[in-house]
This record gives structure tokens, sequence and C-alpha cells, in this order.
């Protein structure tokens, strides 16, 4: 069963904690482009991390099926992601924090 849009928004808003600029500015670091997965210049979630500030831009009404989609996406993998559990030690300098704040979210904020 797929989730409503309205979970998904909830969601969406609880777990999507990086304001637009925050995020634009984090994806031209190299601790951005270091992490993911990468078939081409780009990885997976350094190209949502892009999308990610459109959909925040963008008003609730005028987003489209797709967008709901892609929402419903990054909610998802925020989840999978932090229920694996962050490193030990040095979570702000990890992989597993960079590559969460590539899907607009940072575990580390308050």
């Amino acid at each position: 069963m797929s989730k409503s849009q309205a979970e998904i928004w909830d969601e969406w808003r609880d777990l999507v904690n990086m304001a637009p600029a925050e995020l634009e500015d984090w994806l031209e670091t190299e601790e951005s482009k270091s992490v993911g997965d990468s078939d081409d210049a780009e990885s997976t979630g350094h190209k949502s991390g892009r999308r990610i500030v459109k959909l925040k831009r963008t008003n609730k009404d005028d987003l489209s099926d797709d967008d709901w989609s892609h929402m419903g996406k990054v909610v998802g993998y925020i989840k999978r992601h932090l229920s694996q559990g962050g490193p030990d030690e040095d979570v702000e300098h990890s992989a597993w924090r960079y590559s969460l704040m590539n899907w607009g979210h940072d575990p580390l904020a308050e």
C-alpha cells in the first residue's frame, strides 16, 4: 500500500530538515560529491539533492505526481539510512552523514 500525499508531506517536513540555500551550498562541497553510488559524474543522492532544492521551493499545490513520487522516495531513503545507525565516532565527518545530507537531512541538526 502506498502512502497518501498527506503522509508523505508530514514525513517530508519532518525528515528533510535542510533549507534550500543550505542544501545548495552543501551540494557544492567536495564532501557532498565524495559519497554515493555513481554510474556517471554525479551520484544518485547528489542528483536527488538538486531536485530536493527545487521541491522545497515549490508550493505544495503546484507539486506534480512525479514530484510526490520523488518526495516519497526521499522519505524512504532517509528512514532506511537512519535505521542503519551512524558511526560510533566522528559522525560529523562521516560518509553516513554526508550521504544523508545529499538527501536533505542533516542528522546533527537540532
